[in-house]
């Protein structure tokens, strides 16, 4: 059994609130401690680069789009704008969705300048 604490800070309304949390997690490996960290701050690295953003900056929990097979259409889709943001050297993707939600004249430009 493996207990993981952090923390995580965030600011809002001009205040940093830190909030702590306790994960567990059970497994049969047989791995050392820094292993273990490894294996679950990767696990992590993946939901915050990839199904935060997809959730928070592209709206997609919030997507009423039920009909099949437009929801896998809108992920490939998703996952794609995401991936050209990041091969444009973005590290901030909701500012790459506003810069390029100016259009495509605006998305044009920025693959002229790479």
């Amino acid at each position: 059994m493996i207990q993981v604490k952090s923390e995580r800070q965030v600011f809002t309304h001009h205040v940093i609130e830190a909030t702590t949390e306790t994960g567990y997690y059970i497994s049969s490996l047989s791995l050392t401690a820094q292993e273990f960290a490894e294996r679950i701050r990767g696990y992590w690295g993946v939901e915050n680069k990839v199904h935060y953003v997809r959730d928070v900056t592209q709206g997609e929990d919030a997507s009423r789009i039920r009909t099949n097979p437009l929801p896998q259409i809108f992920t490939i889709a998703r996952n794609f704008t995401l991936n050209l943001y990041r091969d444009q050297m973005f590290s901030n993707m909701a500012q790459a969705q506003r810069l390029c939600s100016f259009g495509l004249d605006t998305i044009k430009q920025l693959f002229r300048m790479k």
